[in-house]
C-alpha cells in the first residue's frame, strides 16, 4: 500500500470530506456520475470527488454537452479491478499497489492524469528496486514519463551493475543498442572491466547465432585498457568470439600496445589517453582531512578518485582551521570530523562538512574531550569511545544521533584506550589496540548497542597504539600500529565465528597514526609515521589474491588524520580527476623524469669513473 498526503494546496476537498463521501458512496446516497468498464465494471461516484484527483474526470464530468453535464462515462483500456483502484485512490488518496498490479495501476494512472496515484506507483517500484528489476522499472518508468524514477533506476542500474550483469535476466532481453548504452556509459560502476567483458559475453551467449555479429561493437565498450593483461590476453583476445572476427583485430592490437607500454615509450609527442583505457567515473569518493604535517597541525583536505588512481586537493577547508588525531565519520552526504587537537587545546567539539553543498558547521560538541579518539558509525548513530583529554586517557564512550543533534553517554570500556581504533560487523562496535598511559595494547572488546555493554575478544597477535581497523569481508581487519618499541608493517583479521585472529601479509611500509579505509574492495593505508617522519606512501591490500599493492601517494606526508568514504554523492563528477584524457601523458612525464634520472646517475658515476 502507498498513500499520497492529503489537505495539498491544490485539492478541491479536504480528507474528512473524502472520508464522509466514501461512506455516502458505499450505499449510494448523493452519487451523481457513473463510470464504466469494457469489462463490464459499473462504478457510481461522486463527480466532484473524480474531478478533484484527475484533469482527466475533470474535462470528463465537467464539460457539458448541450448545457447538461455528463454524468456516464466509458472509460476505455482500463480494467474492472483497476477502475476499483483508481476510484478508492480518488476518495482515500491511497493506492492499494503490489507487485502485481504496480505496472497496471502506473499505465491507467498516467493514462487518466491521476497525479497522486503516479507518485504512490512510483514510490512502491522505488521500495522493490532490486538488480533483477531495475531494468523493467526503467523502462515502465520511461514509457510513463516518469522522470524521477527513470533517473533513479538508471542509477540504481549503474550502481549496482555488477549485480545486474550476474543475476537480471532482463538484461539478457535488450537489444543491441540498449547493452550498447550501458556498456559504454562512464557512470558504469564496475570495480574491474573484467566484468563488462564478463557481461558481453552472457548476452551474446544468451543467443549466439543471431548476437555474436555484435562482437566488435560490444568490445569498444569494454575499457579494454584497464583489464588486466593476462587476462586481457588469455580470456578476450583469445575468445572465440573475438579471434574468429576481423573487425576486433584493430582494438585488440592498440589494446596490446597500450598494456605494454609501447605508445608511452615510442611516443616524443604529447600522448593522449585513448577512451578504451580512460577510467570511468567512480561511484565513491574518499576523503582526508587534517593531520599533522611538518610536525604541525592542518586543515588541509583531499579526495581520491578510485578509477583514475589520483589525489585532488579539496578547497572548502574547515573555516575554524586545523586538527589532527581526529576521527571522520561519514552519514548520507555528511562528514563529522569528531575531537582530536590543534596544537594547543583538546577538542570535544564537532565539525561538519556536507560534501553535496561543500559547507562547513558544527553540532553539538561532546561530553568529553577526545584526542586520539576512536570512532565508528553503526546504523547511523556514531560511537567515539576513549581518547585523551589533555590528561588522562579515557575509558568512557558516547553515541550521536544526527537526527536529533544529541550525544548520549554508554556504558564504559573495558580498558583505558586512547590512541585505538574502532569499526562495526555484524551489529557489534570494535575497539582494537590504543595505549593505556603505561602500555601498548593487544586486547580488543566489542559493544552491544542493544545491551548496553562491552565483551573482550581474544587479544591480537601483536601489541597495537596507533593502529588502522576496518570491518570488511565478515572479518574485523586490523593494520600496522605501534607496539612500543617500533612500527610495524603487519597486519591481521579477527574472525567472530572462531573468536581468533589470524595473521595477514605484511604491508610493503610499517606506519602508525595512518588513515585505512575501504574502497571498490580493497583495504587503503594511507600516509603515517613510520618511525623517523611523517610519510605519503599509500597501499591497498586485496582479499582475492591476499597480496599488498602500491597506490598513488597522496599530496603531503603527514600522520594523524583521518578519511571516509562517501558514495552516491549527487554531484560526484565534481569530485573526480578531470584530465583523465591526460593520464597517458602524466605515465610518458614519469617515465621520461625517471629515465633523465638515471642518465644523471650514469654521468655522475662515469665521471667518477
Amino acid at each position: 500500500m502507498a498513500g499520497s498526503c492529503a489537505n495539498k494546496p491544490d485539492e478541491m476537498l479536504s480528507q474528512e470530506t473524502l472520508e464522509a463521501l466514501w461512506d455516502m458512496r458505499g450505499v449510494g446516497l448523493l452519487c451523481d456520475g457513473l463510470l464504466k468498464t469494457s469489462d463490464g465494471g459499473e462504478f457510481p461516484v461522486h463527480r466532484v470527488v473524480m474531478a478533484s484527483c484527475s484533469e482527466y474526470f475533470r474535462a470528463l464530468f465537467g464539460s457539458p454537452l448541450n448545457n447538461v453535464p455528463s454524468t456516464e462515462a466509458l472509460v476505455l483500456g482500463v480494467s474492472k479491478a483497476t477502475m476499483a483502484a483508481i476510484v478508492e485512490f480518488a476518495y482515500k488518496r491511497v493506492t492499494w499497489v503490489d507487485c502485481d498490479n504496480a505496472e497496471s495501476l502506473l499505465e491507467a494512472a498516467d493514462y487518466l492524469g491521476v497525479m497522486g496515484m503516479i507518485k504512490d506507483c512510483c514510490d512502491f517500484l522505488l521500495s522493490i528496486m532490486a538488480p533483477e528489476n531495475c531494468i523493467s522499472i526503467h523502462n515502465v518508468a520511461k514509457l510513463h514519463n516518469c522522470f524521477y524514477l527513470t533517473a533513479k533506476a538508471y542509477k540504481y542500474l549503474m550502481q549496482h551493475f555488477i549485480e545486474v550483469s550476474k543475476r537480471s535476466e532482463e538484461l539478457l532481453s535488450l537489444d543491441i543498442d540498449e547493452v550498447e548504452a550501458i556498456l559504454s556509459d562512464e557512470n558504469l560502476n564496475v570495480i574491474k572491466e573484467e566484468t563488462a567483458w564478463k557481461a558481453v559475453v552472457r548476452w551474446i551467449e544468451f543467443d549466439p547465432a543471431n548476437r555474436q555479429q555484435h562482437i566488435a561493437r560490444l568490445l569498444r565498450c569494454v575499457r579494454t585498457g584497464l583489464v588486466d593483461t593476462n587476462f586481457f590476453v588469455e580470456k578476450i583476445k583469445s575468445h572465440k568470439f573475438v579471434s574468429d572476427n576481423e573487425s576486433c583485430r584493430p582494438l585488440v592490437i592498440d589494446t596490446l600496445r597500450f598494456l605494454h607500454d609501447l605508445d608511452v615509450v615510442v611516443h616524443n609527442d604529447e600522448v593522449p589517453t585513448p577512451l578504451f583505457a580512460r577510467p570511468r567515473i567512480p561511484h565513491e569518493v574518499m576523503f582526508l582531512i587534517g593531520g599533522l604535517t611538518a610536525g604541525e597541525p592542518t586543515a588541509y583536505m583531499e579526495r581520491y578518485d578510485t578509477k583514475a588512481d589520483r589525489w585532488i586537493k579539496v578547497e572548502a577547508v574547515d573555516p575554524e582551521g586545523p586538527r589532527a588525531y581526529h576521527k571522520c565519520a561519514a552519514i548520507g552526504n555528511d562528514i563529522y570530523v569528531i575531537g582530536g587537537f590543534n596544537g594547543k587545546e583538546y577538542f570535544s567539539s564537532v565539525r561538519c562538512f556536507n560534501a553535496h553543498t561543500k559547507k562547513w558547521r558544527s553540532v553539538t560538541p561532546m561530553h568529553e574531550k577526545r584526542c586520539y579518539v576512536s570512532v565508528a558509525v553503526l546504523d547511523e548513530i556514531i560511537y567515539a569511545m576513549g581518547g585523551y583529554d589533555g590528561r588522562y586517557r579515557q575509558n568512557t564512550a558516547e553515541k550521536f544521533d544526527h537526527r536529533t543533534n544529541q550525544w548520549t553517554m554508554i556504558a564504559p570500556m573495558d580498558m583505558q584506550r586512547s590512541d585505538a581504533c574502532a569499526t562495526t560487523h555484524d551489529g557489534y562496535v570494535y575497539v582494537t589496540g590504543g595505549f593505556s598511559g603505561s602500555e601498548c595494547l593487544i586486547s580488543a572488546e566489542r559493544y552491544h548497542p542493544t545491551a548496553n555493554q562491552w565483551t573482550t575478544v581474544s587479544h591480537m597477535w601483536f601489541r597495537r597504539s596507533g593502529v588502522g581497523c576496518i570491518g570488511f569481508r565478515n572479518c574485523v581487519y586490523v593494520i600496522g600500529g605501534f607496539n612500543g618499541a617500533t612500527r610495524l608493517a603487519s597486519a591481521e583479521k579477527y574472525n567472530p565465528e572462531t573468536n581468533m585472529w589470524t595473521r595477514l601479509p605484511d604491508m610493503h611500509t610499517p606506519r602508525s597514526n595512518f588513515a585505512v579505509a575501504i574502497i571498490d574492495n580493497l583495504v587503503f593505508a594511507i600516509g603515517g609515521f613510520n618511525g623517523e617522519s611523517a610519510i605519503n606512501l599509500t597501499e591497498c591490500y586485496d582479499p582475492t589474491t591476499d597480496q599488498w599493492y602500491e597506490a598513488t601517494d597522496i599530496s603531503e606526508s603527514r600522520a594523524g588524520f583521518a578519511a571516509c568514504g562517501i558514495s552516491g554523492l549527487p554531484d560526484i563528477s565534481e569530485y573526480v580527476y578531470h584530465s583523465r584524457d591526460k593520464l597517458m601523458e602524466e605515465k610518458r612525464q614519469k617515465m621520461l623524469d625517471i629515465l633523465k634520472h638515471r642518465t644523471r646517475h650514469v654521468n655522475r658515476d662515469d665521471k667518477n669513473a
